[in-house]
């Protein structure tokens, strides 16, 4: 239906095509060789480099720089990989601005951090690009491992275990690998379909069997993995999503932020893809600033983005909160929803909230309310796990594993977002996959 008779606001084409790949081109444009060395130039090559020990996967940041200066990228790409297979994903979507760039000398002492994200992915792009996999399988252990959950937990996992000469099932709930990496990031952070690209390119590892459309519980039963496998690996993520609890949740116009992402993720033609002309964004998370900037990048003309505590406190950082302000989006503090509001014909939608703050109890809630018109609504509360098995023991809604990802569970390890382990980021979802994947080593061969 036309732009013109909707009735709702919620429309595609808002935008003419050339507008819409202007706006969803990439977000920081790679370095070509000339300035590539001028940034790796800028290192002081730290011997106890801080930036080193902010990486969740510990790549030897001053050494891959110095490989780089010196006019060996691929080498480069090595040493990176040899800690982070997904480095190139990782140097596009990681916070490096509250990771290693942070802790930077340069930063630290300059205010201006060496570029160590875009030289990642310079250094991971040369190698990528000649087709090139760094690593050989070792000898075949004998032992079958499962995999449950291809996002960058279970990639990274199955792909250290496949380097380990054990063979491996890689099940995923989608008929596509890649989990937040495919589905869940913003698309101007990962253009050209860099994230099956990556996949196909770890894939070349040898080992590793695919099977989608198998998700843990509806297809695949736990204690039936354990018997047909030596050990079993979970990276299912966090599938389910947090509801408002708010009057008016279920109306029409109103939507899960990840669904959103999703749909616009493997959309192949974005002029098709509605978005309201006001588009109201709950939320403080990065899936939150995801959702706003792209609802404007798609043509919504008033994006409002709402948290319900301070900047302070936002999960999502400076960067993308200024990112998000750059393009149009305007952030509210301090304001919890109250009610949705809308008349059944789907038009006149409005959100009300109320006005929150830290009294002598706490935070609360105040009696001060406002509203904002919307026609469309996407919630990014927060995901859960989804229905996890009765079996394994749960920390804060999560599966409970200890350093090495071992589960309460014998033979079952547990890494990435659906695990109580660290932060709910790509480089430490890989930093888990990766050591639960030597620590089943260790336990399969000892």
């Amino acid at each position: 239906m036309s732009a013109s008779t909707r009735t709702d606001g919620i429309v595609a084409g808002r935008l003419d095509p050339a507008t819409l790949e202007a706006n969803f081109a990439d977000l920081h444009p790679p370095l070509d060789p000339h300035e590539a060395r001028v940034a790796a130039d800028r290192c002081y090559f730290c011997h106890d480099a801080p930036c080193v020990t902010a990486c969740p996967t510990s790549i030897d940041i001053p050494l891959f720089i110095r490989q780089i200066a010196t006019g060996v990228p691929e080498a480069a790409a090595r040493t990176i990989f040899q800690q982070n297979i997904l480095g190139g994903m990782c140097a596009r979507v990681c916070p490096t601005e509250t990771l290693c760039e942070e802790v930077c000398v340069r930063e630290v002492a300059e205010g201006k951090p060496v570029l160590i994200g875009q030289l990642q992915r310079y250094a991971t792009d040369t190698l990528m690009a000649k087709g090139e996999h760094p690593f050989a399988r070792d000898a075949p252990t004998g032992r079958r491992v499962a995999v449950v959950g291809a996002g960058p937990a279970g990639l990274a996992c199955a792909h250290r275990l496949a380097m380990n000469g054990h063979e491996v099932t890689l099940y995923d709930a989608r008929p596509k690998p890649g989990g937040l990496n495919e589905y869940g990031i913003a698309a101007y952070k990962t253009v050209d379909g860099f994230a099956q690209a990556e996949v196909d390119w770890l894939m070349r590892i040898g080992g590793i069997v695919q099977e989608h459309g198998k998700a843990l519980g509806r297809d695949l039963d736990l204690d039936a993995l354990r018997e047909s496998y030596d050990a079993v690996f979970l990276g299912v993520g966090l599938a389910g999503v947090n509801a408002l609890r708010t009057r008016g949740e279920d109306r029409d116009g109103v939507q899960n932020a990840v669904d959103f992402i999703s749909k616009l993720r493997q959309a192949d033609d974005l002029a098709a893809l509605p978005v309201g002309r006001r588009v109201v964004v709950i939320g403080g998370g990065m899936t939150a600033i995801d959702a706003a900037v792209q609802s404007r990048l798609l043509g919504a003309e008033e994006v409002t983005m709402v948290y319900r505590r301070g900047p302070e406190e936002m999960a999502a950082s400076r960067f993308e909160r200024d990112l998000a302000t750059s393009k149009g989006v305007r952030i509210v503090f301090n304001a919890q929803p109250v009610r949705i509001r809308g008349k059944k014909d789907g038009t006149e939608r409005r959100v009300e909230f109320a006005y929150t703050r830290y009294g002598p109890d706490g935070f609360e809630v105040t009696d001060e309310t406002f509203e904002i018109r919307a026609d469309q609504v996407l919630k990014a509360i927060g995901q859960t796990l989804y229905e996890p098995p009765q079996a394994l023991a749960l920390k804060r809604g999560k599966i409970r594993v200890d350093a090495a990802g071992r589960t309460s569970v014998a033979g079952v390890w547990a890494g990435g977002d659906c695990a109580s382990g660290g932060d709910d980021l790509t480089v430490t979802a890989v930093a888990e996959g990766r050591d639960a994947a030597e620590d089943i080593h260790k336990a399969l061969m000892s």
